[in-house]
């Protein structure tokens, strides 16, 4: 596949890496003719220096014959224009495009479409991380909560404590302990080491673990695995900007938010907004404003400026002053991986993005892909096409179907049905299936299983 990503940043860049491990062919546009060095120094890609949005640019970077365009550069008027470029002048069959303005987001039902501004695909990073931290709060324990089939299933990651009561025993015991619960460990990682589990594997302390399950059992199966956290009733979120703000409005009802915002204009429009949540004027960084707004008896504290410093220095002293739980938003991966115990969750917006943008440019039926571990594993939502004759899956039992190495199922969903992947299962067609994948590397070799062969006809 042909794909021009426009804009080298970290989104374009990581997604450009994504891409170009998987054999496709790809052009990277960009003003800064530094940063296309420093991606191709690395990549097997085209480069094109320029303006994303000029048709000459756009020729120049093939935009006649690519089956892709993707608009992630920091100006939603440029990644907009492009797709409009891209339509009428090359006839671009998918057009993806970044979109960060609410203004736009809030009426993009009558603004985008093929008669209005050809937009196929539209990517709000900040709904997308809001989202993502609203998972997180209303699991208390998760360090991940990614969504399969409309919600439906449920992929959870939690970290085993020593008092959870199957830490120290091996994984079949879980049916023991909850006959009327069904779930399935997909992966464990262990000192950043991935196992791929079975019925006898054991579960450590600290171990980081992956399970999937109904909505519905999701907290069922924590508490085997840990302690389970009280519900969350005070979120406290530094930074009243798009995500913060955002977040604050979807939450404020279920919830006792106080959000901090240094932006003394900023605060009073957001006090307009916001019709439950307190709005304090000042800096998160002050241990006097946290000590006067009770931040040890906060449930959880989440640093969302666009400044990562800040918010790693922010949820470093709220943890120390006793904030239970902190969330912190970290867009420079070489952050993430310096980051202690004080933080508990580090979330990349980057990553987040980047799954959102993969089920798009995936070959094959895919609803859904999540990047996991700062983008080493993925989790992916693929549907089976064909039958017996022309399928490599349908038809099969699961412990019939040849996984690549890394690669396990973990459930499928029928209909409104959830089926736990168990060795007897058999695929049938259109069913949902549910992977992960310890290594995003053998994304090439699950396309390929499930791609349907020259013997089915519809």
């Amino acid at each position: 596949m042909k794909i021009i990503i426009l804009g080298a940043g970290q989104v374009g860049g990581t997604l450009a890496e994504h891409l170009a491990n998987e054999q496709n062919d790809i052009i990277v546009v960009d003003n800064d003719p530094e940063r296309l060095r420093a991606l191709k120094d690395q990549l097997d890609i085209g480069t094109v220096t320029g303006s994303a949005s000029h048709p000459n640019i756009l020729r120049k970077a093939g935009a006649e014959d690519a089956d892709m365009l993707v608009a992630v550069t920091d100006s939603d008027e440029i990644n907009m224009m492009a797709c409009q470029v891209a339509h009428t002048l090359f006839h671009t069959p998918t057009k993806i495009s970044r979109v960060r303005s609410q203004q736009y987001l809030a009426v993009q039902d009558q603004l985008f479409g093929r008669d209005h501004i050809p937009v196929d695909v539209i990517i709000g990073p900040e709904q997308l991380v809001t989202k993502n931290i609203e998972q997180l709060i209303a699991n208390p324990g998760a360090l991940q909560v990614l969504d399969f089939a409309d919600g439906r299933v449920q992929l959870v990651a939690v970290r085993a404590f020593h008092d959870g009561p199957i830490v120290g025993h091996e994984l079949q015991e879980i049916r023991k302990h909850m006959p009327k619960v069904d779930t399935r460990v997909a992966a464990i990682f262990r000192q950043n080491r991935p196992i791929i589990p079975v019925g006898d594997t054991v579960v450590e302390v600290d171990d980081e673990v992956f399970f999937i399950a109904a909505r519905e059992n999701i907290r069922a199966v924590m508490s085997e695995l840990r302690k389970v956290d009280k519900p969350y009733k005070k979120v406290m979120i530094a930074g009243g900007g798009n995500i913060g703000s955002i977040l604050a409005w979807n939450i404020e009802s279920q919830y006792q938010v106080k959000i901090i915002e240094q932006s003394y204009d900023r605060c009073r429009l957001l006090s307009e907004r916001l019709k439950h949540a307190i709005v304090l004027h000042g800096s998160a960084s002050e241990p006097s404003l946290l000590a006067g707004e009770n931040v040890e008896a906060t449930d959880v504290f989440c640093a969302l400026t666009n400044n990562d410093e800040s918010n790693i220095m922010m949820s470093m002293l709220a943890k120390r002053m006793g904030a239970k739980k902190v969330i912190t938003l970290i867009a420079n991966p070489a952050y993430a991986d310096l980051v202690g115990d004080e933080i508990d969750i580090a979330i990349s917006p980057q990553q987040i993005t980047i799954g959102s943008l993969l089920t798009h440019v995936r070959r094959g039926d895919i609803s859904n892909v999540h990047s996991l571990r700062r983008g080493a594993a993925e989790a992916i939502e693929v549907t089976a096409h064909g039958d017996s004759r022309s399928s490599k899956v349908v038809g099969r039992r699961l412990d019939e179907i040849k996984l690549p190495d890394g690669v396990t199922i973990g459930a499928i969903v029928r209909g409104d049905q959830v089926l736990i992947a168990h060795s007897h299962v058999v695929v049938e067609t259109d069913d949902h299936v549910i992977l992960f994948l310890v290594d995003r590397r053998t994304i090439k070799a699950v396309e390929q299983l499930f791609a349907v062969g020259f013997g089915f006809f519809s």
